[in-house]
């Protein structure tokens, strides 16, 4: 009888030894565009959570730059600030007296000191080489003088030597505005609108008086500046003028009617100085 040989039963074959993981940094991936077009929900809340970080590091970013903008402007020297006023010479209120009811002086009109506006401070200095720009004056740049109901708006302006002016015409009438003034004379003509070659560069420092040969009240002033350290006042009389190398300088206030008054001030290399003007009629020749 012949017996059967059974064969061996199989075994399983022994397990792979696992693959040895690299040694090292592990460095994730960027993000693929296909990324962020994946419809998984584990995807797309990868994604916000990516974008939120991203968001995070914009927004880090913008105070980091907006914080050394402030450091920079606070460390390149101070603020002088200040108000200007006007007053009339001391007694001309009790020799104002008089037959104003007659008709020859019915119309006649007494200065209004306290309703006076457009003064202007500035650093009377040409020492400024090699120092930051005022932050009144970032640029030399292109301003404008509007002609709007037969006037010049505004009536005084200060500007940085350098300065182009445009001056356009809002009327439906014609100007010709023009100027004799040792500082800068020219003349544009008639016309209407706003031509573009109807603009003037102010080169040399002085005051510009500007009229139109038309209009009999319409006249303003263009005040070139040597330097940038200056400020017109706002309606109250106050003044500011930023970003001042620290030193020494006289500080003169002006206004077109009123004699300049001057000070000395001391510049700290941070923070104010305060200087308050009142302007008078004093300082002059008596004759």
């Amino acid at each position: 009888m012949n017996e059967k040989i059974s064969s061996p039963p199989a075994t399983d074959p022994a397990p792979a030894a696992p693959a040895a993981r690299p040694v090292g940094f592990r460095v994730s991936r960027w993000q693929r565009l296909a990324d962020f077009r994946s419809p998984a929900p584990q995807i797309r809340q990868h994604q916000q959570s990516v974008r939120m970080r991203y968001s995070l590091l914009r927004s880090l970013a913008a105070s980091l730059v907006f914080a050394g903008q402030l450091f920079f402007q606070n460390a390149v020297g101070g603020t002088i600030t200040g108000t200007v006023h006007a007053e009339g010479k001391n007694g001309a209120e009790a020799a104002a007296g008089g037959n104003y009811s007659s008709h020859a002086l019915s119309t006649a009109v007494r200065v209004d000191y306290a309703a006076m506006r457009d003064f202007v401070v500035f650093i009377d200095s040409t020492n400024f080489a090699n120092t930051a720009p005022a932050t009144n004056v970032v640029q030399v740049s292109t301003l404008k003088v509007a002609q709007y109901h037969a006037d010049f708006s505004p009536h005084v302006l200060p500007v940085l030597a350098g300065t182009t002016i445009q001056w356009p015409n809002n009327d439906d009438i014609y100007h010709n505005v023009f100027s004799v003034s040792d500082a800068a004379q020219f003349d544009l003509g008639l016309y209407k609108d706003c031509p573009p070659d109807k603009q003037v560069k102010f080169d040399q420092p002085g005051k510009v008086d500007v009229y139109c040969s038309i209009h009999a009240n319409m006249h303003c002033i263009v005040l070139v500046m040597e330097n940038p350290y200056f400020a017109a006042t706002d309606r109250s009389g106050r003044y500011a003028i930023a970003n001042v190398p620290a030193g020494k300088y006289q500080l003169k206030a002006w206004h077109e009617r009123m004699p300049v008054d001057v000070q000395e001030i001391t510049v700290p290399d941070t923070g104010e100085v305060k200087a308050d003007f009142t302007l008078t009629i004093k300082n002059l020749p008596k004759i």
